[in-house]
């Protein structure tokens, strides 16, 4: 098959972009993939692709880019929703450009990965394709301007994902989408390619944007009732956002400069994971929990606020994580704690995500994609996707025969 994704902006960083690439990448075994960008804002994506996925965009606004300063962007956008969070940045001339390339692409499936995104898509692609919109966030974490327009839109779509049952439950009995596929289908996640924690250090490590629905507020209160009963431990905080300010008042105001340490962004995060020996989570909300799983790959039990949608659906409380109460810093502090202080408790919930974990790998993923597209797609193109899946095969096994004997050539033996 040939399976094209539609993204904001593919040279960016994020959520979705990654999740995009790891998606891709792992398609790439067996289909023809590429990755549509509608803005390109730099010369190279901060995620590399796979040299198999072709990346392109369609407006370019670098600074020498020949969409820079286009007249169509100062005229607002007809057909991207005005009540999606992303509507400034759209414009006529976006509205054309993807219009364009919906009505000409060749691709078997086209994957949207956004709301506005997925309105375009059920509205402008051409015959013949599958069409698929993604959410990245919540039914419920969208106006309700949106969800009326969302509403009379994806209707039109052939198949939408979620990335829990939570949501896609909610889609379901809210939405009301005759003749749609609605699956949810979680992120994909990649495992690192470094040696996980081994459970020595005492740290405890968080990961996120800076940003209220986050409560880092409340991980540092909880620390530093942590703090009290082991103040050998420290707690790491990674990520840039609008609370930092905020955030490093608060660690003064406890007196914690030498417990808290807010570290900014980093990319990539698996070597700080793989510093600490647990991660946490406090959000009010989360859509899937990326960090959970990141943190979960490398060897880290998690302890994780019981919020909607995503942690429980990740975590199995007791065995590889522990849900605590929302909202509740003595809850998390307790939580934080209870591993703390029993070291083997710890080793087994690491050794338990670490396995559990492996359920999100990109390749498992991706088959459930794949069985999506298929199941859903016309019987052509289920036929061509398994002459192409045999193709690639048979190269591959080719492949593998001809490096077999070059390898036999340079030890001076026949293959």
């Amino acid at each position: 098959m040939h399976i094209s994704f539609l993204i904001h902006n593919a040279y960016g960083i994020g959520g979705t972009n990654r999740t995009t690439y790891n998606l891709a990448t792992a398609l790439a075994d067996q289909h023809d993939v590429e990755i549509v960008s509608v803005f390109r804002h730099r010369d190279a994506p901060v995620f590399a692709p796979d040299p198999r996925v072709r990346l392109r965009s369609l407006v370019d606004l670098r600074a020498d880019g020949p969409d820079r300063g286009h007249g169509e962007l100062a005229r607002p956008a007809r057909i991207f929703p005005r009540a999606e969070g992303r509507y400034r940045q759209y414009s006529l001339l976006t509205d054309r450009r993807i219009g364009e390339h919906l009505a000409s692409t060749e691709a078997d499936v086209v994957v949207a990965t956004r709301p506005g995104l997925n309105v375009h898509l059920a509205r402008q692609i051409r015959r013949g394709p599958l069409r698929v919109g993604q959410e990245h966030l919540t039914l419920e974490s969208h106006s309700k301007a949106l969800r009326m327009v969302l509403r009379g839109a994806y209707p039109d779509l052939d198949a939408f994902t979620t990335t829990t049952e939570a949501d896609a439950g909610a889609y379901r009995a809210r939405m009301r989408l005759p003749g749609v596929r609605v699956e949810a289908l979680p992120n994909p996640v990649p495992a690192p390619a470094l040696a996980p924690a081994d459970g020595s250090a005492r740290w405890v490590v968080a990961a996120g944007r800076l940003a209220p629905v986050k409560r880092y507020d409340l991980l540092i209160t909880a620390f530093d009732r942590v703090r009290t009963e082991r103040p050998d431990w420290r707690l790491r905080i990674y990520g840039g956002g609008e609370q930092r300010d905020e955030l490093r008042t608060l660690v003064d105001r406890l007196g914690l400069y030498n417990h808290v340490y807010l570290m900014g962004p980093a990319h990539p995060i698996e070597p700080e994971w793989v510093k600490g020996s647990i991660a946490a989570v406090t959000s009010r909300t989360e859509s899937f929990g990326m960090t959970i799983v990141e943190a979960m790959r490398c060897g880290l039990p998690v302890v994780s606020t019981d919020c909607p949608h995503g942690p429980r659906e990740i975590i199995r409380d007791g065995v590889d994580g522990r849900l605590v109460e929302p909202g509740s810093a003595d809850s998390v502090a307790r939580g934080l704690l209870e591993l703390i202080d029993d070291g083997a408790l710890r080793r087994r919930m690491a050794a338990a995500a670490l396995r559990n974990a492996a359920r999100f790998d990109p390749s498992r993923i991706a088959e459930r994609y794949e069985s999506l597209f298929l199941s859903t797609a016309p019987r052509g193109m289920r036929r061509r996707a398994t002459l192409h899946r045999a193709r690639a095969t048979l190269l591959g096994g080719a492949r593998a025969a001809l490096d077999a004997g070059r390898g036999a050539l340079k030890k001076g033996r026949p293959a």
